[in-house]
């Protein structure tokens, strides 16, 4: 039975015993109640009295069945007393009557206290759950009174502001948690009007200064005199927010890639006509400089659109690119050369090649354009001078990784790094850097570089991230997906060798849905004395093949026009005229003589915009070689590997005789040495002294144009000890194969031959 009382929080119960502990007090209460009934032993009332102590003292610590024992041994003893001996009847009936009336309040002593602990039980478990709930709760729970000085916080608040204890937080001003005071005066409002307020996002600051985000909730809790506190909820959104952002990036970076590829399908077929014209002007005004300087600005100024366009296509991942298996550790040692010279002698260039990594499949002439523009960003980043690394590595990327840099999937990868020492970045920067036509270079820039890098890398299927901070550098790391090192079937179409005609005679079918440009090409074409037959759509190429008794030659088509593409066009052509060849025009394909960027086998394509000799060498060349059935060129999509293994990557071997110096890693004097083969990736030499193997040396050298790139080129390479060989007899040098493990080009160094 269980009984709710007012109050009941006020009183104090003892907590449950041991039952020897409670009934041993029962027994001791009810026998230190039976010495003064010794005193009292003709005063029942007095007698009583004490027992019914004794027993509120037993149900009070022990219970309520502690209490009837005691209650048995008092009405034991108290009925001796009362009964014994020689009563008259009105005696014996009040002595009854004390009786009852002791044993009545010694059950109520006892109902009550059993309920009343039993209330206190309930109260407890009620305490102890709601404590648990608070205290084991995922999100931060803190009390504040209205000034917003903290009185209590949970463990979770504790653990998210990077305290050791609550303690540490109670008596804090909540203010100085937040990052930005102005976000402490929005909440600081809620205070003082008293209200609820809920999902109020804040940038806080940790213990160890770093930055967090919190959404907090909160609730008045009214105290009378006292002003009343909150209640405030905080969840740590941190890593939600970051992937929001970052979804958001992706999303916008999308959408400009999406606008940027339109654009340059359109602005491309406007320049192939500006620049046909401009060729045509240029080709008829003689050498008269009034007109012909004007005509030559034309040219030129479509050239240098014609690199934008080509830049927006790049970084909308809308070119086409000729991917092959690819160790980035070779791509990036031919650029070394050439980035040597191009970053000036105040910056030091470091390489830092991964042992071993794994093929990547991209574009080689696309990779170069990324290291090459993240090369030239790092360098105007360091006015002053600095160091420039470039890094290689076999990476495995795990769901922690990938669920902060959305939208990279878990796998492995090589990973491509270039870091410099530089001025760096702010947050603000960095969320633009791959946007089209941003730029901090102010008129120096395009703003077409770093979206170009981005565009390449994730049309190669990698994924690009920068880290940097003000005056602290910056470093891009670029992720290309490991492959196995197999090869991409290649259906090249062979030329048949034959010379080609200066002017031709063949039938070609020009179908272009911009008219300019369709006109262009039918003047150029038939000043080079071709037949041409032109249509504006396929529905009225199809009509002309059907229509037409001559022989067509070849179909020049673009890809992407309005109701039938230009591979449909083509499939329905080759049906009915199976000598056909086809040459395809277009600034981008949208999969449709591609997929995902890379040509399929077979398929002849002139990207726009091109100049009009560039047509006619393209337009020869396909009609001098052989054609290529159309399912010869369906089935390279369906089968994207050979079964043929590709042998690992191995740099070429050089077996050259070149001077030396070496030194062990940590001194300081050099000793001579001679090679006797040398790659990029190592080298095996004469040395003077046995070194064990993992030694670790300095070794300096002039690299012969065939291994350095354009010319001789002086540097000093970190490199470790693989193997060594013992000198056998006297007078023998031991041999030391080393790997290099990082190079260092030497600046300023004038080698006149190697």
């Amino acid at each position: 039975m269980r009984m709710k009382l007012p109050l009941i929080r006020s009183l104090a119960v003892a907590p449950a015993r041991a039952p020897i502990l409670r009934y041993g007090v029962a027994l001791l209460s009810t026998v230190l109640a039976l010495i003064p009934t010794l005193f009292f032993s003709d005063i029942a009332e007095s007698r009583l009295v004490v027992f019914a102590v004794a027993v509120m003292v037993s149900a009070w610590y022990g219970g309520w069945k502690p209490g009837l024992a005691a209650t048995s041994f008092a009405l034991t003893v108290s009925a001796y007393y009362s009964l014994a001996g020689g009563q008259t009847p009105s005696e014996y009936r009040k002595a009854i009557a004390h009786l009852a009336l002791f044993f009545a309040v010694a059950l109520l002593i006892c109902w009550f206290n059993a309920a009343l602990r039993a209330t206190q039980e309930s109260l407890r478990r009620s305490e102890s759950n709601f404590r648990s709930l608070v205290m084991n709760a995922p999100y931060g729970i803190c009390r504040c009174d209205a000034l917003g000085i903290l009185q209590d916080a949970n463990p979770a608040m504790v653990a998210m502001f990077g305290y050791d204890s609550a303690a540490d937080l109670t008596g804090r001003h909540l203010g100085s948690l937040y990052s930005d005071a102005q976000q402490w005066f929005q909440t600081a409002d809620y205070f003082h009007a008293r209200k609820e307020f809920n999902n109020l996002t804040t940038e806080c600051v940790r213990k160890d200064g770093a930055p967090i985000v919190a959404r907090i909730s909160g609730r008045s809790i009214p105290n009378g005199k006292e002003g009343g506190s909150f209640e405030l909820f905080m969840e740590d959104v941190t890593e939600t927010r970051m992937l929001e952002l970052q979804l958001r990036q992706a999303q916008k970076m999308e959408a400009i890639g999406r606008l940027a590829g339109g654009i340059a399908h359109d602005f491309n077929n406007l320049l192939m006509v500006i620049s046909g014209y401009s060729e045509f002007l240029l080709e008829r005004v003689g050498p008269d400089p009034r007109l012909r300087g004007p005509a030559q600005e034309i040219s030129n100024a479509t050239q240098r659109a014609t690199s934008l366009t080509r830049q927006l296509l790049a970084f909308s991942r809308k070119q086409m690119l000729a991917p092959k298996v690819l160790d980035l550790n070779e791509v990036v040692a031919e650029n070394l050369k050439m980035l040597t010279r191009m970053i000036g002698e105040d910056i030091d260039l470091v390489m830092v090649p991964g042992p071993a990594i794994g093929a990547v499949r991209a574009d080689p002439g696309q990779i170069d354009q990324v290291i090459m523009n993240l090369a030239v960003n790092a360098r105007d980043a360091m006015p002053q001078g600095g160091k420039l690394i470039i890094e290689t590595a076999n990476v495995t990327l795990d769901e922690h990784f990938a669920r902060t840099h959305a939208p990279l999937i878990p796998g492995d990868y090589v990973m491509l790094a270039i870091s410099d020492t530089g001025i760096g970045m702010d947050n603000e920067t960095q969320s633009r850097i791959f946007e089209p036509f941003f730029t901090t270079k102010g008129a120096k820039g395009t703003g077409l570089g770093l979206s170009m890098v981005y565009g390449i890398v994730k049309q190669s299927g990698g994924f690009i991230f920068v880290d940097s901070q003000p005056q602290r550098g910056t470093a891009f790391r670029a992720y290309f997906p490991r492959v196995d090192g197999r090869e991409d079937a290649a259906a090249a179409q062979d030329s048949l060798g034959l010379p080609r005609a200066d002017r031709g005679q063949e039938t070609i079918l020009l179908v272009e849905d911009e008219t300019n440009l369709r006109r262009l090409a039918r003047q150029y074409l038939e000043t080079q004395g071709y037949k041409i037959l032109e249509a504006e759509d396929g529905a009225a190429a199809l009509q002309i093949v059907a229509g037409h008794e001559g022989v067509i030659d070849l179909l020049l088509t673009d890809v992407i026009m309005p109701g039938m593409n230009g591979r449909e066009l083509a499939g329905q052509v080759t049906t009915l005229l199976p000598e056909v060849r086809v040459l395809y025009m277009s600034g981008y394909t949208e999969n449709a003589v591609g997929l995902d960027g890379t040509l399929d086998a077979g398929i002849n394509l002139l990207q726009k915009p091109f100049s009009l000799p560039v047509l006619k060498d393209r337009v020869r060349e396909v009609l001098d070689s052989e054609p290529i059935p159309l399912e010869v060129a369906m089935q390279s999509r369906s089968s994207s590997v050979l079964d043929k293994k590709v042998p690992p990557f191995r740099a070429r071997r050089f077996n050259l005789q070149l001077p030396l110096r070496y030194r062990p890693l940590g001194e300081k004097s050099w000793r001579p040495g001679t090679t006797e083969n040398i790659s990029r990736s190592g080298l095996l030499f004469q040395a003077q002294e046995f070194l064990h193997p993992n030694a670790q040396l300095e070794i300096s050298l002039v690299l012969p144009p065939e291994i350095a790139g354009l010319a001789a080129t002086e540097v000093i390479c970190r490199g470790e000890v693989v193997r060594s060989v013992e000198a056998q007899g006297q007078g023998v040098t031991p041999a030391l194969a080393a790997k290099i493990l990082q190079y260092h080009f030497q600046h300023g160094t004038h080698v006149a031959h190697a």
